[in-house]
């Protein structure tokens, strides 16, 4: 991009914008992107020397300094000797008016007749004058939607915005028949051809990286047309409906592995953790008659009709061991003992 600005095409057309600007005295400044600023006086390369702005320094050659032909020298003298006839009425047709962010190319005769005109007024001569307005306004425009192809060969629909405006009005008229229509055609074609070197994780993940690409590319594309694209927005990426359900399917196994995975460390940390309580009760028993209070505590404030509590068996223990002897039953008879014979 850069080499492209440094090219004697643009540094011609900065010459030209530089000789145009008024300056008090014979010295002047020529200003070069991207660089230093070179004097007039001191040596300069060849193609950035400051030379009159005739029609060979503004890249392309025209037929604006040639001399006219006879019938082309009565036509202007009879054009002129129409508008001083109907005057004023003439003054009505001839004067035109561009508007601060416009500028106007005039043709005379088919020839181009000087640089860019505007804002303000100019004067046009009847019959053998024409004009086109230019304008210098940031232009904004969708790419249309298409079908294609990323580098991993999966379909998708890619949405992109770009923003572009005219830099120079005299190439985007002479260089370019159409430079709207060029510049869209030529995004999408760009568009394509760079979603065609990504990959589907790339192309969902890099789309700021991806729209300076497209940008870098269109600018220098458009720049020998006065066109320069100020920005390019990546919308939307969408995918076929399969492809969706696809990637849903894989995301979701990925988080339910991912779930499981977590359930089982939290599985471990708490058998973990039991089993180091379990060894601190053990311990102090009374530890577990206090855990059984604090459970009781904690199910009486939730305001329930029926607590059904454990009662721990080594609370009755002593009262086991002294009503024990009590609570034994006397032995029963000996069913088998033999009574002795007596004689009738």
């Amino acid at each position: 991009m850069a080499q492209n600005r440094m090219s004697p095409l643009y540094a011609n057309y900065e010459d030209l914008r530089s000789s145009e600007q008024p300056t008090g005295s014979d010295e002047y400044t020529i200003h070069i992107p991207g660089g230093v600023p070179h004097d007039a006086g001191a040596a300069a390369p060849p193609t950035m020397r400051h030379t009159p702005p005739d029609a060979q320094n503004r890249g392309f050659k025209t037929s604006e300094n040639e001399p006219l032909g006879c019938m082309e020298w009565i036509v202007t003298a009879l054009s002129m000797l129409v508008f001083i006839v109907t005057a004023p009425i003439s003054i009505f047709i001839c004067f035109k008016v561009v508007a601060e962010y416009e500028r106007a190319i005039i043709f005379r005769l088919g020839r181009l007749s000087g640089g860019a005109r505007g804002p303000g007024m100019f004067f046009i001569l009847p019959c053998i004058d024409e004009y086109r307005k230019v304008d210098l306004r940031t232009v904004t425009f969708n790419v249309p939607q298409q079908e294609m192809l990323t580098k991993d060969s999966v379909t998708v629909t890619v949405d992109a915005v770009v923003y572009y405006r005219i830099h120079n009005p005299l190439f985007a008229i002479v260089q370019v028949e159409d430079y709207s229509t060029s510049t869209r055609l030529l995004a999408a074609t760009t568009l394509r051809n760079i979603v065609g070197t990504r990959n589907l994780t790339e192309l969902l993940s890099e789309r700021e990286i991806l729209a300076h690409h497209m940008q870098a590319t269109l600018d220098e594309a458009t720049e020998p047309w006065g066109v320069m694209v100020e920005r390019v927005e990546i919308k939307d990426v969408s995918l076929p409906q399969s492809m969706q359900r696809a990637m849903a399917a894989e995301a979701e196994a990925t988080r339910d592995a991912r779930a499981k995975v977590i359930a089982a460390e939290g599985e471990k940390k708490s058998a973990t953790a039991l089993k180091e309580a379990s060894d601190v009760i053990s311990a102090s028993p009374s530890a577990l008659q206090l855990r059984y209070l604090q459970t009781l505590s904690s199910i009486s404030a939730e305001k329930n009709s029926t607590i059904v509590f454990p009662l721990p068996m080594e609370l009755l223990t002593p009262y086991l061991a002294k009503y024990a002897p009590m609570m034994q039953l006397p032995p029963k008879p000996d069913t088998n003992v033999q009574l002795p014979a007596t004689n009738l």
